[in-house]
């Protein structure tokens, strides 16, 4: 049972290595924000708790759907509903960074500026993060299922989504639970968006989506990057065992 125990660790490190970093994050987040509550007795950032709560939504789901992604009759049978409840939290990961404009209406009220900055960057990046590699894993299938084009064009489709959600969550103030409790009157007030986009959504939506794309593909990228050097490595080592004489 030990050596099991430890084999599974051994196995997956590195998924439990990000799980364990991820909610350390959130802890320091959590200690950040209630040591200005307590030092200004105020609750102002208080919210980005409730947001890294949601942000976490998104991730968990994105985490059950690809763990039972390799059975067929849930894939098709389960995973498309958990897609669409996923997609319906996924804008809530990276809204946090819209949060940073609130530094440049009233930052630093009762706190040192470069404290509430630190908060609202630590946040922002931990649901970005949270995100982007729920997102990652929700890929991994499409790409698994439908090939590696259409995996891509998924990241693009959903970056652009989850842009206009931050979008109509930051300045139409709609979030995810409207269109649950109220979803014919929410869609209609989205659609009214889509269909007369103002000049600031057009812009807020392109801008956003790159990037998000650029961060997604970087840590992609970074990722593989690490992954190659592990088996040259693994390569190179082999080779040096078959040269040397027996």
């Amino acid at each position: 049972m030990i050596n099991k125990t430890k084999n599974f660790i051994y196995q997956n490190r590195h998924n439990l290595s990000v799980f364990i970093l991820l909610n350390i994050s959130c802890f320091v987040c959590i200690v950040l924000v209630f040591a200005r509550v307590t030092y200004t007795d105020s609750t102002r950032h208080t919210g980005l708790i409730w947001n890294l709560f949601l942000a976490w939504i998104p991730f968990m789901l994105a985490y059950l759907a690809h763990a039972i992604s390799w059975k067929r009759i849930w894939l098709y049978l389960v995973i498309p509903f958990i897609a669409i409840v996923w997609l319906l939290f996924f804008p809530n990961a990276p809204y946090m960074l819209t949060d940073l404009q609130d530094l440049a209406r009233s930052g630093g009220v009762g706190a040192p500026l470069w404290y509430d900055v630190i908060i609202i960057v630590w946040c922002s990046w931990t649901g970005t993060l949270l995100g982007i590699i729920s997102l990652y894993l929700m890929q991994d299938i499409i790409v698994r299922t439908f090939g590696r084009w259409l995996g891509w064009v998924f990241v693009l489709v959903i970056s652009a989504a989850s842009s206009f959600g931050m979008y109509i969550g930051r300045f139409v103030r709609l979030n995810s639970w409207d269109i649950l409790q109220s979803p014919t009157e929410t869609a209609i007030e989205i659609l009214g968006l889509v269909i007369d986009p103002s000049m600031r959504l057009a812009a807020f939506t392109v801008l956003y989506t790159f990037f998000f794309l650029f961060i997604f593909v970087l840590l992609y990228s970074f990722s593989h990057m690490l992954t190659e050097q592990n088996a040259k490595s693994q390569d190179m080592l082999e080779r040096m065992a078959e040269t040397q004489p027996s």
